[in-house]
């Protein structure tokens, strides 16, 4: 399918935020990315991506901001950038990634990775691994690829949980961006890190199959974390208010993670609950207090919150958790 772009107006100014605008062209939500598109301005003339929300996606039924003509055009790459990110596409854009001017470390050096296959579990990863620990964030292609469009990242470094954010692969417009996760991870190494929670942005990528989704990112990170002399930890997704079959329990999404993973990997699992006879291995973790911890952080799941899919949070909490205790 093409891209579905329409001709349109700034009408509203809804909220400026960190790297995103949230807008109205011609009525419509619209986001806005204007460090890659520039700053944007009641009146001003724009070019949509409309598809998404044409298609009435759940996770991205707004329009995104392709090109403001008004005030967008001829707008200077970043100084001392000419690697690509999304090379070849519409939207190739110029920025430096850190292999090209940071120390990579050679190892991890037994530094606890969190896997999560899904963006939700990050909010409550981070909180279960908590306070005073350097903490990254790495984002993986399989969801959303900017990570500026997402408020749990902005909402865990105001409060101090995350220091970093690294866009890896075609992700884009972190404060760091690397060519892929096993420099990414060397990278935050290197500066002295406590642990790096990965995940795919917002909004996964889906097709109903056994692999043919965004959570497969989930074992690329485990892999790399053991080939780097690190120590994975999965961050289970577990429902029991998932109406879909495949979910319900703990998800296929996993079982496709743990089937890719080459090496040992930490499973996570929330004492209290019942674990399913297939699951082998796993690290029991208490998560009481996991509400508590997460107060004013935001936990939401497919439009549920933590009254009506509690197992879900508390499962990526204990993920957290456990890596915490991996650092003595």
């Amino acid at each position: 399918m093409p891209l579905s772009l329409r001709r349109g107006t700034v009408t509203a100014i809804v909220e400026r935020l960190d790297r995103l605008d949230r807008i109205e062209v011609d009525g419509a939500a619209c986001i806005s990315y204007p460090r890659a598109t520039g700053a944007v301005e009641l009146g001003d003339e724009v070019l949509v991506n409309v598809q998404a929300a044409e298609l009435g996606l759940g996770s991205g039924g707004f329009h995104v901001l392709y090109a403001n003509l008004t005030r967008g055009l001829e707008l200077e790459p970043e100084p001392g950038a000419h690697v690509m990110t999304l090379p070849y596409s519409p939207v190739q854009q110029a920025v430096r990634f850190v292999e090209e001017d940071g120390e990579l470390a050679e190892s991890l050096d037994g530094m606890p990775v969190v896997c999560c296959s899904l963006h939700s579990q990050v909010a409550p990863a981070v909180a279960g691994v908590g306070e005073e620990v350097r903490t990254a964030y790495i984002q993986l292609p399989g969801g959303a690829l900017p990570v500026s469009l997402s408020d749990s990242v902005r909402a865990l470094k105001a409060r101090g949980l995350v220091e970093l954010a690294v866009a890896t692969g075609a992700c884009t417009d972190g404060d760091a961006q690397a060519v892929g996760v096993p420099s990414a991870l060397a990278w935050v190494a290197a500066r002295g890190f406590d642990v790096a929670v990965c995940s795919v942005g917002p909004g996964i990528v889906g097709t109903g199959s056994s692999l043919g989704h965004g959570g497969v990112a989930a074992a690329e990170a485990a892999n790399v974390a053991t080939a780097l002399s690190g120590l994975p930890v999965l961050a289970v997704r577990v429902s029991e208010g998932d109406s879909r079959e495949r979910h319900r329990g703990v998800s296929h999404h996993t079982r496709a993670v743990l089937e890719l993973v080459l090496g040992e990997v930490s499973v996570a699992w929330p004492a209290g609950l019942e674990a399913p006879s297939w699951l082998g291995a796993r690290e029991e973790v208490d998560v009481t207090g996991w509400r508590e911890a997460c107060d004013g952080l935001i936990l939401e799941h497919m439009s549920r919150g933590p009254d009506d899919d509690p197992w879900f949070f508390a499962s990526a909490f204990a993920a957290g958790k456990l890596a915490r205790a991996l650092l003595g």
